[in-house]
């Protein structure tokens, strides 16, 4: 299963696998894949902290960092001079302590702060800067741009560390664009897949981006949580897959209990993309909390980001914390990003195995297909 991106990284297994999880990055690193953490929700401080534990267990063996860095934001709310809460209108704020008041979510958790400033702006060029150079200052083998090319600094400061560029693309004018800004590994990423998604599937999506930007190497993304779709997304032309969803019912995954047996239970689906979580179109575990932003008589209709970040994790934190208490209407409103493999995810494994099991099924794939072959 050796291709020309495992030659380049260091890697035995061409399966990359995102998570904001350091326990499940080390444990697919060790295993032989290559693990990418997600950076969004942690400050510069916290983030080296994190590599650091990170560089003490791998043992010299290669991971990569992923900030979120959107093309597009709400720019009204980037004045400097003040709090991005500020930018939040009341109807809005009122609207989530309905909600909290409707399902009957208890009061502790912690609110909207002035906190919340440094984590919505770590969402743009500028305020991911900081991730940027702590991670660059780690050795790391990758970093990833979701949402937007990836801003002509972290280029420069890759270039100059000797890390090659990631970017996350649902199009193929999009891969043209991260291409041009100086990616240097497009991930293709189908509808199918958790998070922020695009509207093209990945069956269709990963060939034309592989043809569109030969010879910059492609990942295929989405519905991706065995070795048979592994196998297919080879197929299609990819050099490797960038796996999500599977990774949160592992037993490492930090994954909220009350949300893992939600994960276990959902079938396909249980899937939707909203807004609700994060202002741009985010493929979801469907819930109270959905279906009340996107089509709830009282909705005001979700913010842009980063502004609905703010609003929807603020809310998130108590509603998670009344839902690990057990409490009815927290456990209807709590979910998070998963893409449809969701269906696939019915049992707790350790990510190592995980790994284990996607490359002893892709083993059988091909083999299946050698003697369809004849």
């Amino acid at each position: 299963m050796r291709t020309a991106i495992c030659e380049r990284l260091g890697i035995e297994f061409p399966l990359f696998a995102f998570s904001h999880c350091r326990d499940v990055v080390a444990a697919v690193t060790n295993a032989g894949g290559f693990g990418v953490l997600g950076a969004v929700a942690y400050s510069p401080e916290r983030l080296d902290t994190e590599l650091s534990w990170l560089d003490e267990r791998v043992n010299g063996r290669p991971y990569g960092v992923d900030v979120l860095v959107p093309g597009r934001i709400d720019a009204s709310a980037l004045d400097r001079h003040a709090h991005l809460l500020d930018h939040v209108p009341d109807r809005h704020r009122d609207f989530v302590t309905h909600l909290l008041s409707k399902y009957g979510v208890s009061a502790p958790g912690r609110p909207l702060t002035a906190v919340a400033d440094e984590f919505g702006r770590r969402v743009t060029a500028a305020g991911a800067s900081g991730l940027i150079e702590v991670a660059l200052k780690h050795p790391i083998g990758l970093i990833a741009s979701a949402l937007g090319p990836p801003p002509p600094e972290m280029v420069t400061a890759a270039r100059q560390a000797g890390v090659p560029v990631a970017a996350l693309v649902g199009t193929v004018e999009h891969a043209y664009r991260q291409v041009a800004a100086g990616a240097d590994l497009i991930v293709a990423q189908g509808t199918e897949a958790g998070g922020h998604t695009g509207e093209i599937a990945t069956m269709v999506l990963v060939p034309q981006v592989v043809d569109a930007v030969a010879p910059t190497p492609v990942l295929a993304a989405g519905g991706i949580a065995s070795g048979r779709q592994m196998a297919a997304a080879m197929a299609l032309g990819a050099e490797g897959v960038w796996c999500g969803s599977v990774w949160l019912t592992t037993e490492e995954a930090e994954t909220a209990p009350a949300v893992k047996r939600k994960l276990l239970a959902a079938s396909s689906l249980d899937t939707v993309r909203s807004r609700s979580r994060t202002g741009k179109p985010a493929r979801q575990l469907r819930s109270a909390w959905t279906e009340e932003w996107d089509s709830g008589q009282e909705s005001p209709g979700p913010l842009g980001m980063p502004l609905q970040l703010l609003l929807a994790e603020g809310a998130m934190n108590r509603i998670s914390a009344a839902a690990e208490r057990g409490e009815p209407g927290a456990l209807e409103l709590v979910n998070y990003y998963v893409g449809q493999v969701v269906g696939q995810l019915d049992q707790i494994r350790p990510a190592r195995q995980v790994v284990y099991d996607l490359v002893s099924e892709f083993g059988e794939a091909v083999e299946r297909l050698e003697r369809l072959s004849g």
